[in-house]
């Protein structure tokens, strides 16, 4: 699926962090409330581009972390 992110005002988008970061500020930040899309940005660079992402993706993205079938750092 590609998304339009031009149709996105990301200018308003409230950013939030992992709770579980704790590596220096160095994460991803993603922004809720946007339909069917999850907005994902580098928390070093919060003036630079966002990646769009179906929603579905990143909570299998998300879910496969947590489970274990992609290892975390």
């Amino acid at each position: 699926m590609i998304i339009d992110q031009s149709s996105l005002d990301l200018r308003r988008a409230i950013w939030r962090k992992s709770r579980f970061s704790a590596n220096q500020g160095n994460c991803v930040e993603v922004a809720d409330g946007f339909l069917d899309t999850v907005p994902v940005r580098d928390s070093k660079d919060p003036n630079g581009p966002a990646l769009v992402f179906p929603s579905d993706a990143w909570t299998a993205f998300v879910t496969a972390i947590k489970t274990g079938d992609i290892p975390s750092v």
